[in-house]
């Protein structure tokens, strides 16, 4: 029996830590407790393992490193934070509020027009703060009675709702994003270059989805009555203001282009956005009627937003800056906006960097009780036993998929996306590598698949966000006075569902169409600079045909008027090109060097004669000069 328990303890650990789940322990410290408890039992039955159990005491003294040298001073983590402090910031700013308000009147004469307005504010709050709580919580208070106002399908509005919020898990600069990089071993950029494409198909998706319903039920998601479109017409006017600002890029890159080449296009639509901008808050200004009071609100609200998703994700993906870099600076727009708005105060701040406290506690903390328990399953082979037990599925690459994406999926009932991202991407991620799968593109297709963690019936925490500010029973609108009935939790978990099919059609595309991911390794690599040194330095022989090795010589050239011997000159010929000016011996480049068999260039092949002067340098040039005094006396013929 303690021989059976040794050879299976790595499965029974695992066990224990979803028991320890299941009974609601929290995640960080069952994590830990698990790693100790396990390593107890594990030095002990070590000597009955037959060397299965790698586990000793002194072990335990690696811990402080893992915590200090692993998790404390990672970088990549840093990124956290400060994209949380920005999320908070704008939401509290009223960021949120003014967008929905706007974009809610522009798309309002359309059919299930308010159901794409908040559709598309989620994509730009998933774009500027990355939190799924600040988008949920946002949307569900402004969006939800207006919504339940004029009529809208319960179970549409709260899965329209709770679904856009979750856009945060996949469009940049998303925090499960950056955890998975960091798991995975890879580049947050790269991670966020491949989750743009998805991020937008899944929005259209979204989009697809409420204009179905929209036509089949019309009732469910109808258009905002005249009497509710408080900023009038105007679209012309915007439409114009948009073809302006394109001429302007347009003309401007033209412009620009013998001055930065690469960045003409970026400064040629910075300038347009600021002219349009610029136009628009003089037109509220000085009443100057060149924009409708439609056309000029929407500049006004939505430029601000873009223009802090173009300084936190456009330094990103232009190379300027890292991810920790680029959340640091959106930190500071994110200030620099409530500001504006005259929305920034002692209680604003105290409230976001509390907040942004404890999630950054809560992610170290989890991080910490998964490194305890990976010392542990580790020293019990335990990613032996997952990866034996993954890769003997039959269907290859696309079994393994399969099922690790229900593994995920039916694991996203219990867990939240950041313990499934410290448990179970650990386990998975070196089985995909060494099956030759792309990790970036995994990654991406894992937090797909974990975005349903947020919209599972019944634990999804996006579902929880909008019950806590969905109003239960009766209640009086405050515009109409009118008694107006809630939303039911059931109602929630209905209009949950059809969101949770979409999210896993984009999981099924996302395997069936792998270059909406894969374009990230599109991008040109950058040119290496030009350094001024040696001759070999810049792919030349080396002069003499003695000096040098093949790393000197990357063209492959022959020496430069030596014998094409010496160290390297294998490494320095692959071409197979006699060395020129000759070997001053009269004979060939050894056979290595030449394997064509033709004769030294300078020299006359042999039995035509010898050089015509024994003390003339080859190709009778004179020796050459660096420089160093006298000049070097020729190298006399061998003997």
């Amino acid at each position: 029996m303690i021989e059976f328990i040794a050879h299976n303890l790595a499965p029974i650990m695992f066990a224990s830590l979803v028991l320890f789940l299941l009974l609601g322990y929290p995640v960080a410290f069952a994590l830990a407790a698990n790693g100790l408890l396990f390593f107890v039992i594990g030095v002990e039955l070590a000597p009955f393992s037959n060397g299965q159990i790698n586990l000793f005491w002194p072990l335990l003294g690696a811990l402080p490193d893992r915590f200090f040298g692993g998790v404390m001073a990672n970088d990549t983590l840093l990124a956290i934070p400060f994209f949380t402090f920005m999320g908070l910031i704008l939401e509290r700013s009223g960021m949120a509020e003014d967008l929905l308000d706007t974009i809610g009147q522009l798309f309002g004469p359309l059919r299930g027009g308010l159901a794409y307005a908040v559709i598309f504010v989620g994509a730009l709050l998933a774009a500027t703060t990355g939190v799924v709580a600040a988008s949920v919580i946002a949307m569900g208070l402004i969006s939800l009675p207006i919504m339940l106002r004029y009529g809208y399908d319960r179970r549409l509005a709260s899965g329209v709702i709770a679904a856009s919020g979750t856009l945060a898990q996949i469009i940049p600069p998303s925090l499960v994003l950056i955890v998975l990089a960091d798991q995975l071993g890879r580049s947050v950029g790269d991670m966020y270059t491949g989750a743009i494409i998805p991020g937008l198909v899944l929005t259209s998706l979204y989009v697809g989805y409420v204009f179905i319903v929209s036509m089949i039920w019309p009732k469910a998601a109808p258009a905002l009555p005249p009497e509710a479109r408080t900023l009038g017409k105007g679209v012309t006017s915007l439409l114009v203001a948009l073809a302006i600002g394109a001429a302007i890029t347009v003309f401007g890159d033209r412009l620009l282009l013998p001055y930065a080449p690469t960045s003409a296009g970026v400064w040629a639509a910075t300038l347009a956005t600021v002219l349009v901008y610029a136009a628009a808050v003089a037109n509220k200004a000085f009443n100057l009627r060149i924009l409708s009071y439609l056309a000029q609100q929407v500049i006004i609200v939505m430029i601000p937003p873009l223009a802090l998703i173009f300084l936190v994700l456009g330094t990103i993906f232009l190379g300027i800056a890292t991810p920790t870099e680029g959340g640091a600076m959106g930190a500071v727009g994110a200030l620099i906006l409530a500001f504006a708005k005259r929305r920034l105060n002692l209680s604003l701040m105290i409230q976001a960097m509390e907040s942004t406290t404890k999630l950054s506690a809560f992610v170290l903390f989890i991080l910490i009780g998964a490194r305890v328990f990976s010392l542990t399953f580790y020293g019990v082979n335990g990613h032996i036993w997952v990866e034996e037990l993954l890769t003997s599925v039959p269907g290859g690459q696309m079994g393994f998929l399969i099922v690790v994406n229900v593994l995920v999926f039916v694991l996203a009932f219990f867990l939240d996306f950041f313990e499934l991202a410290f448990i179970i991407v650990p386990l998975l991620g070196p089985i995909a590598d060494k099956m030759g799968i792309d990790l970036i593109w995994f990654g991406i297709l894992l937090g797909i698949n974990m975005q349903t963690s947020f919209m599972h019936p019944p634990f999804g925490f996006a579902l929880f966000y909008l019950r806590s500010v969905a109003p239960r029973g009766m209640f009086k609108d405050k515009v109409t006075g009118r008694e107006t009935r809630g939303v039911s939790t059931g109602e929630i978990y209905q209009g949950a569902i059809p969101f949770v099919v979409i999210q896993l059609i984009m999981v099924a595309l996302t395997i069936a169409f792998p270059g909406m991911v894969m374009h990230y390794k599109s991008e040109p690599a950058p040119r290496a600079p030009v350094q001024v040194g040696a001759p070999g330095e810049f792919g030349l022989p080396p002069l003499g045909g003695m000096g040098g090795s093949g790393d000197n010589n990357p063209l492959g050239l022959p020496p430069l008027g030596g014998s094409g011997s010496g160290p390297g000159t294998g490494d320095n010929n692959p071409l197979g090109l006699p060395p020129l000016g000759g070997g001053g011996a009269g004979i060939a480049a050894p056979a290595q060097d030449n394997p064509l068999g033709l004769p030294p260039l300078g020299m006359p092949p042999a039995g035509l004669g010898a050089p015509a002067s024994p003390a003339e340098p080859p190709l009778g040039l004179p020796p050459p000069d660096f420089g160093g005094g006298q000049p070097a006396p020729a190298t006399p013929p061998a003997p």
